[in-house]
């Protein structure tokens, strides 16, 4: 509304103005306004019916008096105009560039002012962090954020007891699991602000049986069909479930096996072979210890064997067992050559992480150097050679207990042979 009222008073000023100039300019050509006088010289022209002093208005319904044309370009505007739509105001008209047409003044309600200050941040949402087996019968599953569980499965199959929620969702079950099995996890959880994390994780149960070993003998040259090989003699009964096997010479993947769950007996020899090439050789996971073929495969020992045809294992290395707790259980360094340290960094971490678990360590009791290592010169590239426990001393964790047996001496799955080469 303001905007047309301003428009119609910048027209009426306009109009005013051409007004005055015409009338100026006719009497100024002696030309008159039905009965008026000249008075080009006066600053009014005052139209009347009988002619009386200037600025006399005439009859109603003639024109009025016109001023000179510089005071009638520009008309006063009031200062204070009325409020809207009070009756006789014009309108406030507010000269604002913001204000677009239709806006008038004192219109809506005041916004209110901004709060000052930080504004509150929203919760973060909750990712996963790892799954746990703490004991025979407790699972943990940790979250940055407290979650809520929707659903929780176990294959194989498991009987849960009861679910404790929040940051670390602590699962108990009702029995414990087979011993170093495989287990997955299938958990869905939702977090505060509504985010499902979907969550599935392989675990091994814990594995409380482990019985005692040793590394016994090892070949660690290849020729087909023949392939590497570590035997293992087992002290007592158990179970080798989740036990790990560590070679350091293997850097982009030293741990290079983890046992299956199987029953194992005192005085029982195991046979780790490191390849498998032929289609008859088979984990012999049960009782039956004649179920393997293959080169090697021994009828009275457990045979065990590695997927595919990769070198794993050197003549220069440190061969160790962890259980699930990072316990070394036995362990072995070879050195190819008698140098008085060793060349590669992998080994000296390795040498001196086997001396602070006393595992393995030189004669005089330090950390393992190459000159202290079971010695592996005499190997060569023989693969019917190997390195050999003396199962008639007692263990001492040093090279005092090893030799090269002699060519044709390897004995894979039986008491080692004592000819040395």
């Amino acid at each position: 509304m303001a905007w047309f009222i301003k428009l119609m008073e910048e027209g009426m000023k306009r109009f005013i103005y051409i007004a005055g100039f015409c009338a100026l300019f006719l009497l100024s050509h002696g030309c008159s306004f039905g009965g008026l006088d000249d008075a080009a010289d006066t600053e009014e022209v005052t139209e009347v019916e009988n002619p009386g002093a200037p600025g006399d208005s005439g009859t109603p319904g003639n024109p009025g008096s016109f001023g000179n044309p510089g005071d009638s370009g520009n008309p006063q505007i009031p200062k204070e105009p009325g409020n809207p739509g009070n009756p006789g105001g014009p309108g406030e008209i507010i000269d604002d560039d913001s204000t677009g047409p239709g806006e008038t003044g004192n219109e809506g309600p005041t916004p209110d002012p901004e709060i000052p200050g930080p504004k509150p941040e929203l919760p973060k949402p909750s990712s996963f962090l790892s799954a746990n087996i703490i004991s025979e019968t407790e699972i943990n599953f940790e979250f940055t954020r407290p979650v809520q569980v929707v659903s929780l499965s176990f294959v194989p199959e498991l009987e849960i007891d009861s679910i404790e929620e929040g940051s670390t969702v602590t699962v108990l079950l009702e029995k414990s699991p087979a011993p170093g099995i495989i287990i997955k996890a299938v958990l869905l959880a939702e977090d505060e602000v509504g985010n499902i994390i979907s969550v599935l994780s392989s675990l091994r149960s814990r594995n409380y049986r482990v019985p005692e070993l040793l590394i016994n003998e090892l070949r660690t040259e290849y020729s087909k069909p023949r392939a590497e090989y570590i035997e293992f003699k087992i002290l007592t009964s158990g179970n080798l479930g989740a036990l790990r096997l560590f070679a350091a010479g293997n850097t982009k993947n030293p741990m290079i096996y983890e046992f299956p769950p199987v029953e194992v007996a005192a005085g029982e020899y195991v046979v780790l072979h490191m390849r498998t090439l032929e289609d008859s050789c088979v984990d012999e996971l049960g009782e039956q210890l004649d179920e393997s073929g293959g080169r090697d495969s021994c009828p009275t020992a457990r045979d065990l064997w590695i997927p595919g045809s990769t070198k794993l294992l050197h003549k220069t290395d440190a061969v160790y067992v962890m259980d699930q707790d990072d316990r070394v259980l036995t362990a072995v360094m070879l050195s190819e050559t008698p140098d008085p340290w060793w060349k590669k960094d992998h080994f000296v971490a390795a040498a001196g992480f086997l001396f602070n678990q006393n595992a393995f360590k030189s004669i005089e009791g330090g950390i393992c150097s190459p000159i202290d290592a079971v010695s592996s010169a005499n190997i060569k590239t023989s693969y019917t050679r190997s390195i050999s426990r003396d199962e008639t001393v007692e263990n001492s964790n040093t090279a005092a207990d090893w030799y090269v047996t002699v060519t044709g001496g390897a004995s894979p799955g039986l008491p080692n042979n004592p000819n040395r080469f």
